[in-house]
């Protein structure tokens, strides 16, 4: 919701930039479009990273990694092949 709300302040400055008068004015109003523009680029690459990133939840502690390991060797083992590939 926020990165669109920069693009609207962004609009309305750029809409400020155009109604004024004044050089400086419009300067400082392009100026302030500019960083709310960027602003709102920056929040939505924020929110796409955000969404796309692993759940922490997913991830093995070192006890899991470990009995998955044992899981496995007591597999090969049973299936006669305890030395591995060659």
């Amino acid at each position: 919701m926020m990165p669109w709300l920069f693009l609207l302040l962004a609009l309305a400055s750029l809409a400020a930039a155009f109604k004024s008068s004044s050089p400086a004015l419009v300067a400082v109003w392009l100026l302030v479009s500019l960083v709310l523009f960027v602003a709102w680029v920056m929040g939505l690459l924020s929110q796409r990273v955000g969404n796309s990133s692993r759940d922490i939840s997913h991830v093995l502690d070192p006890e899991e990694m470990r009995r998955l390991r044992e899981q496995a060797e007591a597999r090969k083992n049973a299936l006669g092949n305890p030395e591995g590939p060659r």
